[in-house]
């Protein structure tokens, strides 16, 4: 019998690409940050109108009007593209608000929930069935989450938000079945006019500086951020199908787990005891839920 052939060099370049998309993802607080002095809906605002015409000119170049004519042809994508845009919009600036607001710490716990609240989604929309140690892992969350707001007096609304708009986000694109970069692509279509007009209404005499106020190096950094934007969404869709789905699920923990990092180290952002119980909690979740789906996995003859 001839040995086993060894794992395709692709599969570990998708490994080294889904990591470092992650990794951006976990420090890009730092690049927002560097942007403090611009109101959170202008980089935004500029988010989505320098990732658009990047995203759309690699689409053009790529397929013509292809990826268009193909998306079109499916009237219930264009739709269900709309409101997928309009969710990872919200996600987007609620993020960027929060990290320079100073709460950096806040925002990895909401992807560290985000797995967890695609659990109930499925649940709740989808009608899937939980094993009885996957229902104990959202019920840890759930305690951590609960022991974080009776702690702080209020629910933590920005991680909650976060978790739920990516949540929503991809339970949209999970039920539309097309091409990750060109529905990337005319999700920032639909999002490019408001968003230039809301550049353009910033530029004519209220609040906006760009190419004139801020300086070079802000408006470099503005323009830079649709790169920010895009490069890792699109090295995610190139990594994500060149490499199993769980261990996507396990890479995924290295953003907010970098986020948090930073939030402690590098902003300086309280982090007690009350709120590591917290945070612990849902960590134990999050470690059962994986290793049960792993252990399961394994038993199934064929896996």
């Amino acid at each position: 019998m001839s040995a086993a052939p060894e794992a395709p060099a692709v599969d570990r370049r998708g490994l080294l690409v889904t990591a470092g998309t992650f990794v951006l993802w976990g420090v890009v607080p730092v690049y927002w940050h560097l942007l403090k002095m611009v109101p959170a809906m202008q980089i935004m605002a500029h988010r989505v109108v320098w990732s658009a015409l990047l995203v759309v000119a690699w689409l053009m170049l790529s397929n013509g009007f292809g990826w268009l004519r193909k998306l079109a042809a499916q009237p219930r994508v264009l739709p269900a593209l709309a409101l997928s845009a309009v969710l990872i919009a919200f996600n987007w600036g609620l993020y960027i608000w929060a990290v320079n607001a100073g709460h950096v710490v806040e925002t990895s716990l909401g992807y560290f929930i985000n797995p967890l609240v695609n659990v109930v989604l499925g649940v709740l929309v989808l009608h899937e069935r939980l094993r009885r140690a996957q229902w104990i892992a959202v019920g840890c969350a759930a305690l951590g989450v609960a022991w974080l707001t009776l702690n702080a007096g209020s629910p933590p609304w920005i991680a909650l938000g976060l978790a739920a708009s990516f949540g929503l986000y991809g339970l949209v694109r999970k039920l539309v079945a097309v091409d990750p970069v060109a529905g990337l692509g005319l999700e920032s279509l639909y999002l490019f006019l408001p968003s230039l007009a809301y550049v353009l209404w910033a530029e004519a005499g209220h609040g906006g500086s760009f190419a004139s106020g801020w300086g070079w190096g802000t408006d470099l950094l503005l323009v830079f951020g649709g790169v920010v934007t895009a490069v890792p969404l699109v090295g995610f869709a190139y990594g994500v199908r060149r490499i199993p789905l769980s261990v996507v699920g396990l890479l995924q923990y290295i953003a907010p787990t970098l986020q948090l990092l930073l939030g402690v180290w590098f902003f300086h952002e309280p982090f007690g005891l009350d709120r590591a119980l917290g945070f612990g909690a849902i960590w134990l979740g999050l470690a059962l839920y994986a290793g049960e789906g792993l252990w399961h996995s394994r038993r199934r003859p064929g896996a």
